[in-house]
């Protein structure tokens, strides 16, 4: 951690809007839609100098199908679509998810493994790792018309051109279950990366999410 205070250098700040379909079928499968949006509105370093304004970064669009193995576990497979000013990347995923239900939170652990490939970018091969912490705010579980807290930390590990780099995220977020089928989330993501190779980058988004149930 001191080495990222102390190599502070760039940071950027931004929204990311995004809206979720999750469908359930037989025989516990499922499949989640999701489409989401960055626009950045600022970046430059903590010296005060600011490099650029409002600028629209990316969309993503992706579909991740994914059974019930298990009574607390789920394995899922997807792919998602990136579509950015300088052309279109894909990427492929497969992801392992296991749920602790404890007395007044759910914990849940994410291992994800992801490849990236586009034309104008060599491929990235990615590890990750979340840790997510469900709270109800009110009683012992999220029921209709209630507010939670979701913290994610998630830890992921990139590799480029044999060049690695570590980013770390930081979610806070307040949810609000509108109904059995629809409920928002707000927070702020906060990403660190490049502390590495001694030039850190701090990235924070206003995180937006919608989710509709069916």
């Amino acid at each position: 951690m001191a080495n990222i205070v102390f190599a502070q250098t760039s940071y950027q700040f931004g929204v990311l809007p995004a809206v979720n379909v999750n469908k359930k079928f037989k025989e516990d499968w499922s499949l989640n839609t999701r489409i989401e949006s960055r626009q950045l509105f600022q970046n430059g370093d903590f010296e005060g100098n600011i490099f650029g304004k409002y600028d629209y970064v990316l969309t993503d669009v992706s579909l991740l199908a994914g059974k019930k193995i298990a009574l607390n576990s789920r394995i899922a497979g997807g792919y998602l679509l990136r579509i950015e000013d300088g052309g279109a990347a894909h990427r492929v995923s497969i992801q392992y998810v296991v749920v602790q239900r404890l007395s007044k939170f759910r914990l849940a652990h994410r291992f994800l493994s992801d490849q990236t490939f586009s034309k104008i970018e060599s491929p990235e091969f990615r590890l990750r790792y979340r840790i997510t912490a469900e709270i109800a705010l009110n009683g012992e579980s999220v029921d209709t018309k209630e507010f939670y807290m979701r913290l994610n930390n998630e830890y992921v590990n990139s590799l480029q051109e044999s060049e690695y780099d570590l980013e770390i995220r930081l979610v806070p977020l307040l949810g609000y279950q509108i109904n059995e089928r629809f409920k928002i989330e707000s927070g702020l993501d906060y990403r660190v990366n490049l502390f590495i190779h001694n030039n850190t980058r701090h990235t924070f988004w206003l995180s937006f999410n919608f989710f509709i149930d069916f």
